[in-house]
């Protein structure tokens, strides 16, 4: 049992960090431990440890058999990385732009961003263009480009001057998203082939991770969460609105422009190795609100966290449930988030009654 003492000698239990942290350490090893083949929950440990820099010395798995440490590290690790990674992007974005919008229903693909991402890799997957490439992939790279393409056309269509205008960002987004759909169906219709391809992806997958890609997400996500971080204290007055953010000296067009190119680059870099996943930057956020209030000092570092874990739990469950083939990760987010999501509606709407 887990016991802090504090000064005056009582107990209080560990915080919400805490929780979180020790939360999805045990995630990431019963994922590991998860599967077809024989391998215990004491077993994965020791590979993920020995691995470890520094620890890894100290334990010993000579005892076990090399097809295991190759399961484990080689094909699990990667994937429950990554998926951690993608939800704590996501995650982070989604409490961003419902701070930054002040629209509790933002999430990370408001902007269009998803719809590029699926146009560029639809692009590819049609055309078959550089799918011999190693490393991120035809298919990653394109989803990338894009995205990044997307979020720089809607961004200088929405900006009025020098400034962003949340509202032209907005629909600007809902508009190209819109168009960008209806180009991948289009594409679709005449590569009948093609279709059921191109539609798995859009629905999310972890089943093509490997450590480059982890290389490349976790570099990307360090670099925009860090920025993210650091003006948190001003995404918390310029939610409050735009006039109070400026007499207090804040330059919300700067604030503006730096959170949403970074949240853009971290759904871009989230979209193209994984597809297309929804729901998390929406639940996950509302569900950290609760413990952590609406601080985004605190609810950015704990939404990190809590993302992480409803994607490695969503995965797990997708490659699982049905095995030995696979369920889009997807699916499984709406499928538990869409029910959470309404009780947190109904929650809300109970406080205000009341």
């Amino acid at each position: 049992m887990i016991d802090i003492k504090e000064k005056n000698g009582k107990s209080r239990l560990p915080g919400p960090e805490m929780l979180l942290i020790i939360l999805l350490f045990l995630c990431i090893v019963f994922s590991a431990s998860v599967g077809s083949s024989d391998l215990t929950v004491k077993d994965s440990f020791r590979i993920i440890a020995a691995k470890i820099p520094l620890v890894g010395k100290h334990i010993d798995i000579s005892d076990l058999k090399e097809v295991y440490i190759k399961i484990v590290w080689d094909i699990r690790m990667p994937r429950i990385i990554m998926a951690g990674l993608v939800g704590c992007g996501l995650s982070v974005v989604g409490a961003v732009f419902q701070g930054l919008f002040k629209n509790p229903l933002a999430d990370p693909h408001i902007l269009g961003v998803s719809s590029g991402a699926a146009a560029g890799a639809t692009v590819v997957m049609i055309t078959g263009i550089g799918m011999g490439m190693s490393g991120l992939g035809a298919i990653g790279a394109a989803a990338f480009i894009g995205a990044v393409i997307t979020v720089f056309f809607v961004y200088r269509i929405s900006c009025v001057g020098n400034r962003v205008s949340t509202i032209n960002i907005v629909l600007t987004g809902t508009a190209v998203s819109t168009m960008l759909s209806s180009f991948i169906s289009l594409m679709m219709a005449f590569n009948h082939e093609q279709i059921e391809k191109v539609y798995m992806w859009t629905l999310g997958s972890f089943s093509s991770s490997s450590w480059t890609k982890v290389i490349f997400l976790a570099c990307m996500s360090f670099v925009c969460i860090a920025v993210i971080l650091f003006f948190s204290r001003e995404l918390d007055v310029v939610a409050t609105g735009n006039d109070t953010a400026e007499s207090l000296g804040i330059d919300t067009a700067k604030v503006k422009k730096i959170l949403i190119v970074m949240a853009s680059f971290l759904v871009a870099a989230c979209v193209s190795v994984s597809g297309i996943i929804g729901f998390v930057g929406l639940v996950v956020p509302h569900s950290i609100r609760i413990m952590s209030g609406p601080k985004h000092r605190r609810l950015l570092p704990l939404s990190c966290i809590g993302g992480a874990v409803f994607v490695i739990i969503c995965d797990t469950i997708a490659r699982n449930a049905a095995s030995p083939s696979e369920i889009p990760v997807g699916v499984v987010t709406a499928v538990l988030g869409t029910p959470y999501f309404l009780f947190l509606l109904q929650r809300s709407r109970r406080k205000l009654v009341a």
